[in-house]
């Protein structure tokens, strides 16, 4: 029977990790094929202690029998010693490489990818799915190998034993391959739906610990926990029908093999009765046919780890088979060396994947220039943060064109095109490592130094002196050691670090207290200066200092001047300032 396209797929996968250790393979199956050797060589010495030593009474060949075996028995636990550590080296390795390689294609695929997943899943794909593959390749294919040859081995030795026990012997053994075809199948659907089950809960979990401010405000706690139990449930079920068939493979084909190997005994001590066979030959064919019986057992149990191996390599083709829908064009041209910072947007027409009758952006046109700061306003949902999605070309426009310095990035290598931009977000990223890290994030060789007057500059530098550890603080998950304007202004900290001509702003000062409120604005005011600005404005103060403001509605750009012009048009902007106004005035 021919594997299946994806079994073959995932042959392919592992094949393409194991080509560049051809040497460390060479050296576990040849230290597989000597062990094998060995193996069988201990039913030989059985045979001459039995008919030599026992059965003639000659002391002396029965020591030197023995010494032999003892000899053998040392061969094979060597040569199992360089199988094992180079085989279990081998599934170290492919795991570290296959890791590696799921990660990389991770990194190259566009955030919305990301936001139809669940990151749980992606988690999971990542850890369990790759345990189960190293647990094959470090172990399970090296036994079904192993098997494979004392099998082979034993059989051959059973035919120049007694053919009619071997003949008997080999008429059993579609018996015994028949329960693992089909029962291996179930194992492997069961299997795959296990992994599912593992990956739902990762994403639940994934949730609950990251909000459980959120999950302990509202007093959900028993609710999750219920939901929660309910999932782990549902895969421990799964997981009970999985070793259920599994127990029931194993149970069936030692019931088979052992149910063979007695018959074979009862028709071999007849022909020893007789003296058609001596004890020794039937010691022999027992220890072979034994043997035998065990590689297949063994390669029953095997046969479900491979299952299981397939497909957790099916989920991870699966990831390696998402395309990178923003790729580099096979011969990129370069930005301009002296490039300032010159943003363009040419009639640009945009809607996200699966909403093609809704577009997100309509005849985008207008230019922002060098060193010049355009605020975007508008109401939510009116396409502000779109720009910066095509800026950063996380997406493509639909029609029209984006140029950075008169660069149709389309054309750029997409690395080029962002190492010319700096993002600050309305929610600032921290990672989870100390404050200096995670100031030059944009730039790893950065000086000590450097980092230090960057902190300085964002007006961060007096809350990070008061940190355990100062720049070398561990900052938790997500920054959670932070307040929101500690983070923000280490965000901005890392924007000044990076230096790049553009910056994309999202102005993120509303939900800060007042004293933060001041000191994040002048931190940006700093970031802003000699900058290619588009900021995402939330505050008035904001627009009022912007060049030129932009108001966007429905994905179309509606209004267009400084803000005295716009007020006295009495448009969108108007009422959104009015709007702001009156906030404002009840804040007071």
């Amino acid at each position: 029977m021919n594997p299946r396209p994806s079994a073959r797929r995932a042959l392919h996968l592992f094949g393409t990790l194991l080509a560049p250790h051809r040497r460390r393979i060479a050296v576990a199956a040849a230290a597989l094929l000597v062990a094998a050797t060995a193996m069988l060589g201990v039913g030989q010495g059985l045979r001459e202690v039995i008919d030599r030593g026992f059965a003639d009474g000659d002391p002396a060949w029965l020591d030197r029998t023995l010494l032999y075996m003892f000899a053998t028995v040392a061969v094979l636990a060597s040569a199992t010693y360089v199988r094992f550590y180079n085989v279990s080296w081998l599934g170290e390795r492919i795991t570290a490489d296959l890791r590696r390689r799921v990660f990389d294609h991770l990194l190259s695929l566009p955030p919305a990818w990301f936001e139809a997943g669940r990151t749980g899943d992606v988690i999971a794909r990542l850890t369990s799915d790759t345990a189960q593959i190293e647990s094959v390749v470090g172990s399970s294919l090296s036994m079904a190998l192993r098997n494979l040859l004392l099998m082979a081995g034993a059989l051959a030795m059973l035919l120049t034993s007694s053919l009619k026990l071997a003949l008997l012997t080999l008429a059993g053994v579609p018996v015994v391959v028949l329960p693992i075809l089909i029962f291996g199948r179930r194992v492997r659907a069961l299997s795959r739906l296990s992994q599912a089950h593992v990956a739902e809960l990762g994403n639940r979990i994934d949730e609950s610990i990251h909000e459980v401010r959120m999950v302990q405000a509202y007093g959900h706690e028993d609710r999750d926990r219920a939901a929660f139990a309910e999932r782990v449930e549902a895969g421990f079920e799964t997981a009970r029908a999985r070793m259920r068939t599994r127990a029931t493979l194993v149970v069936a084909v030692m019931l088979l093999v052992f149910g063979g190997i007695t018959f074979i005994l009862w028709v071999g001590g007849h022909d020893v009765l007789a003296g058609r066979l001596s004890p020794g030959e039937l010691s022999a064919f027992i220890f072979y046919a034994a043997l035998l019986a065990g590689s297949v057992a063994a390669l029953s149990e095997v046969w479900g780890d491979l299952q299981r191996a397939i497909g957790a390599t099916e989920r991870l083709l699966e990831l390696l088979d998402t395309p990178a829908a923003i790729r580099p064009p096979l011969h990129p041209v370069a930005l301009p060396a002296d490039g300032r910072g010159t943003l363009t947007f040419r009639h640009v027409r945009f809607h996200y994947p699966g909403r093609e009758d809704t577009p997100a952006l309509t005849d985008i046109d207008f230019q922002v220039n060098a060193g010049e700061t355009v605020a975007l306003v508008g109401p939510s949902g009116a396409g502000k943060s779109t720009l910066y999605q095509l800026l950063l070309r996380f997406y493509d426009p639909s029609q029209g064109s984006v140029l950075v310095d008169g660069c149709d990035i389309a054309q750029a290598d997409p690395a080029e095109v962002r190492a010319r931009m700096a993002l600050v977000s309305q929610e600032p990223v921290v990672f989870a490592t100390s404050v200096r890290e995670n100031v030059r994030y944009a730039r790893p060789d950065a000086s000590d130094e450097d980092v230090e007057a960057a902190c300085r500059a964002a007006h961060a530098l007096s809350f990070v002196s008061a940190l355990p550890q100062g720049l070398d603080t561990e900052l938790g998950e997500r920054g959670v050691r932070l307040s929101g304007g500690q983070r923000q202004r280490i965000a901005i900290a890392r924007a000044m670090l990076a230096d790049r001509p553009i910056l994309l702003l999202d102005e993120a000062t509303s939900a800060l207290d007042a004293h933060s409120e001041q000191l994040v604005q002048d931190a940006m005011e700093s970031l802003m200066r000699h900058r290619t600005t588009l900021v995402i404005a939330h505050r008035l103060a904001t627009v009022r200092q912007a060049d030129r403001i932009l108001v966007l509605d429905q994905g179309r750009i509606v209004e267009s001047g400084d803000h005295d012009t716009l007020v006295a048009r009495g448009g969108l902007y108007a009422s959104l300032a009015r709007l702001q106004f009156g906030l404002e005035k009840k804040g007071e």
